[in-house]
Order: C-alpha cells, then structure tokens, then sequence
C-alpha cells in the first residue's frame, strides 16, 4: 500500500490485529504514536492513509476535503486494509479504532465485514445505518457538544445497536467539542483525550 499506509507490530511475532482508522488530518505523527502505543503494547496495527497523502491545514481545508471525498475510494481503501490486517495479524478477528470520519467508517465496517470485526471503538464518529448483522462490541466516545452529531443522533445511533442485542459502552465527555482527542486539532482537550485512550487501551486489549 506504499505510503498510503502505516503498519506496525511487535517484533517476535503476530499480535491481534487493529485496524486505526484516522480523523480527516489524515496520517500525521501523532496517529503514527497511538499506533506504536498499540503495537508495543502486542497488536499489529494497520493505519491507511484515508487522505490519500493530503494534509490538510486548517479544519475549514479539512472539511472541504472530506465533503469532495469519493465515498466508494474510501470504503474500499477501508476493505482492502481489514483485509490485509487479517492475512498479517494473529487472531481470526480485529479491533477497529476510528477517529471522526474513521470512526464512522469503522461502524460502518462492522456490519459490511462482521466475519472480520470483533469490537469497534468510535471516537466522535457516527452511523444511521441498519446494524443487523453486525457481531461486534463497541465502545462510543462523544463530544458534549458536536456540531456534527446531536444528542438526538447519539441516542438513535445507540438504540440501533442495542436493537440487535449488540454490546454497546457509550461515554460523553463533559465539556468537549468534536476533535477533542486529535493533537493537531483546534479542540484538543488533553484531559479528556487521555481518559478516551486510555478507555480504548483496555477495550481494544480484553479478552
């Protein structure tokens, strides 16, 4: 996939695979980190490159880019890339860890792909699609205050899933906007960020 992704694992051998799917920064330094967090804690973890090399330079550029996206470039770039974690990673099944656009794209995933994914996290990310099918767990973090995701949709977006008996963990993070766990993002809450990965570190690593 050249540098369209970013692929790392533990040395010895094969961890359980975790596909990170990032925001619309894109692949930037800070994704590499969390992504060598993960591998040093014993995943293989596969980042594509959802910006196809761009780097955005403002939210306003970022948002642009996203609404000029080709939908169907970007679910098969996320096929192509759960399917090559699984042929390189251990375990019949991944995690997926989406950031905004990734998260959505991740749920997504789960049910296009639920003979793949095991558990998904969405941070700031949504879905109004039908969950049936899906066999997966899920963990949710959202913004107090998203400009792109209500109360309201957070809510259907939950009742879907628990209508097929999925295990869904929502959390809100008190005084937040949407962005609050990107680095490079204008709405970077360290604090809440912290408490958000450190909550995924345990769901994407349980048994």
């Amino acid at each position: 996939m050249g540098d369209e992704a970013y692929f790392v694992g533990p040395p010895e051998r094969p961890g359980p695979g975790v596909l990170f799917l990032p925001s619309w920064w894109g692949l930037t330094s800070a994704v590499k980190a969390r992504a060598d967090g993960l591998a040093d804690a014993g995943a293989t973890v596969l980042v594509p490159d959802l910006n196809f090399g761009a780097r955005p330079e403002s939210e306003e550029a970022a948002e642009a880019a996203l609404g000029a996206a080709d939908p169907n470039r970007l679910a098969s770039m996320v096929l192509s890339s759960a399917d090559l974690l699984a042929g390189k990673s251990a375990g019949e099944r991944l995690a997926v860890v989406g950031v905004g656009m990734g998260g959505s794209l991740g749920l997504w995933l789960s049910v296009r792909r639920p003979d793949l994914v095991d558990r998904v996290v969405s941070l700031y990310g949504s879905q109004s699609i039908d969950f049936a099918g899906a066999d997966a767990a899920y963990q949710l973090h959202f913004a107090d205050t998203d400009r792109f995701i209500s109360a309201d949709d957070r809510a259907f977006l939950e009742a879907t899933m628990r209508m097929e008996d999925l295990a869904v963990d929502v959390v809100v993070h008190p005084g937040t906007r949407h962005g609050f766990a990107d680095p490079e993002g204008p709405t970077h809450d360290p604090e809440a960020a912290s408490a958000a990965w450190d909550a995924v570190s345990v769901f994407v690593d349980r048994d």
